[in-house]
């Protein structure tokens, strides 16, 4: 929240807000937003596409942002003002610009390369949590929204709400203290206690900076980060249901192999009865044993 620390990944594109969506108070309005102004215009005259599908919002607020920064001689400057999308966002934007914004929102979910790319990152889920549908306990619900300055005004662009609304002039110069007045403020409506926030920058590949400061050690730092983000996008997609009923047959066959059926039997009578203990400790209030994680 320190807009220093924001000003200096300059060029910044915009930022995108998490926040835990509001289940107590009406989030949307036709009239006014909480803050700031609709500006129905710009709904227009910008690219601003109404959230029409779930669990799209992430994706939807990148491209609020990716989506209107395609003028190299506007207010916010080449730098910043300007992202070359390439030919396939390229394309959708102009064939989607002259569509209503929330005609937009179904074009984006009717689009398969964004279709692609976003389930991409979506986790494996095997087995579903009955206990979330009989537990009668609401799920927390969180939403992303992008800020982005747009012909020297700052936007919020909100997939849910009838317009990007408005929070006032704003250049390329001013937007990381003028956003953090307006997410102070926004965050400062939640409880004291409240911390589930988190704040993203979409900034230039910091990888042409390392490049043009011929910053060889940062370049390299970069270029592991997107390695480990591969690795760990692969390993949250995969399921390993069928890798741990491979593993636990090779225990139970090695078991049987080296001790037969009795010394079989016997480990799995010490370990249920190892778990009887641990769960009547458990609700006796008790820590329990630790788990040891044998060779």
């Amino acid at each position: 929240m320190d807009p220093d620390a924001l000003a200096q990944l300059h060029p910044v594109y915009g930022v995108i807000f998490l926040f835990k969506y509001p289940t107590d108070v009406p989030y949307t309005s036709a009239d006014k937003p909480l803050e700031g102004s609709f500006d129905h215009e710009a709904a227009v005259n910008l690219w601003f596409a109404n959230q029409t599908i779930q669990n799209a919002c992430g994706t939807q607020a990148l491209l609020s942002v990716l989506m209107n920064k395609h003028n190299k001689d506007g207010p916010e400057g080449p730098e910043a003002g300007y992202i070359d999308v390439g030919d396939a966002l390229r394309d959708f934007r102009e064939f989607t610009e002259s569509l209503p914004s929330e005609f937009r929102g179904e074009a984006l979910s009717n689009s398969e390369l964004i279709r692609d790319v976003h389930n991409s990152f979506a986790k494996s889920s095997p087995f579903a949590d009955e206990t979330q549908r009989t537990s009668g306990d609401s799920e927390d619900v969180y939403h992303f929204v992008a800020y982005t300055p747009i012909g020297g005004t700052l936007y919020e662009m909100d997939g849910l709400q009838p317009a990007p609304i408005s929070h006032g002039a704003c250049s390329q110069e001013q937007f990381p203290a003028k956003v953090m007045d307006v997410l102070q403020r926004r965050i400062n409506r939640y409880d004291a206690t409240e911390i589930r926030f988190n704040l993203l920058a979409m900034v230039r590949d910091m990888r042409i900076r390392a490049k043009d400061f011929g910053d060889a050690e940062m370049l390299e730092r970069e270029e592991k980060k997107r390695r480990d983000w591969q690795f760990e996008n692969a390993l949250r997609r995969h399921n390993f249901v069928g890798f741990a009923g491979e593993v636990l047959k090779g225990v139970v066959s090695h078991k049987l192999k080296n001790g037969g059926e009795e010394a079989y039997k016997k480990w799995v009578d010490d370990a249920t009865t190892k778990m009887k203990q641990r769960s009547e400790q458990k609700k006796m209030g008790g820590a329990g044993e630790d788990v040891e994680m044998g060779g």
